[in-house]
């Protein structure tokens, strides 16, 4: 294990020396200074105590405190000395703190599961012994390298369940299928197993199905996920291409009836259904196995993994026109914004019985209905109250391949234009949503507002000129509170009893967590928060 006084920039290590003489204390917060996520206006709190459980105590008393001060002090030196100098870190200083035995902190956040405005902090930080004024920025490049992924994941998370919840509550009689319509596809695509666990815990924040396995393990040991009644992540049998190309392609009806009626002839079965020709496979080999589907007690779920996200899922929007496909084309090739065909979700069906693409290309039927349509004209489905189309229960569709929110809500909108219900859908979230990311996301950073030197205490600042306004820093003590309005809002330049009060709590003190979150109680104040 890393020693723990290693986990962080080199140049931290010199800054004890650069505060004035006579610094006593250091507060500092972290903050969403902004978003690059449109519509995007606030963050969720998440990870601050696996921050705290995983590495403010246990790596930094495994790794530094409950070493001998030789041993730990030495192992900093054989890293620092070679790459920064013998004389530039002041290992006295760890030796004091090794003397102490703990973290001299004071950790304040806002509640896991808030959603916290940008511009406002969701956490400050301040040392508890004026010796270890250092301390307090030391470990902010640790704070952020761990808490960043898992805010970043958890506020994208919350996006797709407002989509789909807004979408279900206007289309569906089955809302209470959306936790399940965000499937986590992304540990493959993530940097690190470590990423993946963060990130899919993240993700169980507001859904329940996953494919990353360390997501439930990383709850259960720092999220009281153990103890939860409800379902914190699951699950389904699901083939992949190596098993579809096994079989060979000559007996690919022969495969879907295998797993249909031999291996799962109950339950949920996910079957990748694009190996070689999709529409075959829907037009075709799942029509032939009708009979077998409906004799099944469950759903079978077809996994197209290719092509256009909206095209395969919704299709195109049919216009009929009394022209022939060749005098339709002739316009098409022009250029399809001087025809009266121009829209890019549209097809034309000829007079000769073609469909014709406004770029002038030539699709099956099939193509042009889309998956969730061949899906009803092949195995039926009911109209709901709300006058949408479920499909039958015993078939369903999820597409997991580059999807985004923005071709999330797209699909559910072009649905919603057929006129079938968001919850026929189920989508793969991978790395594509969860790992294009970086902390410049939501631009979240710390910095320090209030010093105490010589018992004095100062308000401090940044503000660079060359600077939009988003780096501007608070300024002060902070108090975080609601407004008149209800907001959740920040207070500069308070006094330390008015930075006592707030909505910010006590989560870590000399060593010690005072946290006690739950993946439940998480999740119940998300919720709560998705209705504002």
């Amino acid at each position: 294990m890393t020693n723990a006084a290693l986990l962080t920039d080199f140049y931290k290590h010199s800054h004890a020396r650069q505060y004035p003489v006579g610094t006593q204390f250091v507060y500092s917060n972290t903050t969403p200074r902004s978003s690059r996520m449109q519509g995007v206006n606030s963050v969720v709190v998440f990870g601050t105590q696996y921050l705290i459980d995983k590495y403010l105590i246990e790596v930094w008393n495994d790794s530094f405190f409950n070493k001998p001060k030789e041993e730990a002090v030495s192992s900093m030196q054989s890293v620092l000395s070679p790459a920064i100098g013998p004389d530039s870190v002041d290992y006295a200083i760890f030796e004091e703190l090794h003397d102490l035995g703990h973290l001299p902190l004071e950790i304040k956040a806002l509640p896991e599961g808030t959603s916290c405005p940008i511009g406002v902090p969701f956490m400050t930080v301040v040392n508890t012994d004026p010796r270890f004024y250092w301390v307090t920025n030391f470990i902010e490049t640790l704070t952020q390298t761990v808490l960043w992924q898992a805010i970043t994941s958890a506020t994208i998370a919350r996006e797709y369940k407002k989509i789909l919840v807004a979408y279900a509550e206007k289309t569906s009689d089955a809302t209470g299928f959306v936790p399940f319509q965000a499937h986590d596809f992304s540990m493959r695509g993530m940097s690190s197993i470590e990423t993946a666990s963060v990130s899919g815990a993240a993700h169980l924040t507001s859904f329940c199905g996953t494919d990353t396995i360390p997501a439930i393990p990383f709850l259960n040991k720092y999220y009281k996920a153990l103890n939860s009644d409800s379902i914190i992540g699951c699950s389904v049998p699901a083939t992949e291409h190596a098993v579809m190309c096994a079989g060979g392609a000559e007996n690919e009806t022969e495969t879907y009836r295998r797993l249909i009626e031999d291996i799962y002839p109950s339950g949920i079965v996910s079957i990748v259904s694009d190996t070689w020709d999709f529409w075959h496979v829907m037009n075709v080999t799942l029509p032939s196995l009708k009979e077998k589907i409906f004799a099944r007690e469950g759903k079978v779920v077809v996994r197209p993994d290719s092509g256009d996200p909206y095209r395969i899922c919704v299709g195109y929007f049919v216009k009929e026109t009394n022209d022939e496909s060749a005098d339709v084309l002739e316009c098409l090739r022009k250029t399809h914004k001087e025809s009266r065909y121009f829209t890019d979700n549209d097809c034309v069906l000829t007079s000769d019985g073609k469909y014709i693409t406004v770029f002038g290309e030539e699709i099956t039927e099939q193509e042009a209905e889309g998956a969730i349509a061949c899906l009803y004209r092949n195995f039926g489905g009911s109209i709901n109250t709300k006058g949408y189309i479920e499909l039958d229960p015993h078939v369903g569709l999820i597409y997991g391949d580059s999807i985004t929110l923005d071709r999330c809500n797209k699909i559910l909108n072009g649905l919603e234009r057929k006129g079938f219900a968001s919850t026929n859908m189920v989508f793969g979230v991978g790395s594509y949503t969860y790992q294009y990311n970086t902390r410049d996301t939501f631009s979240i950073a710390c910095k320090a507002t209030n010093v105490v030197i010589n018992g004095e205490s100062r308000e401090i600042f940044k503000s660079p000129k060359t600077d939009s306004g988003t780096k501007k820093s608070a300024r002060g003590l902070l108090r975080v509170d609601m407004n008149d309005l209800g907001e959740i809002t920040l207070f500069e330049g308070q006094t330390p009893e008015q930075e006592s009060g707030g909505l910010l709590k006590t989560v870590f003190l000399n060593g010690r967590s005072f946290s006690n979150e739950s993946i439940d109680s998480v999740r119940g104040r998300l919720s709560g928060e998705e209705t504002k």
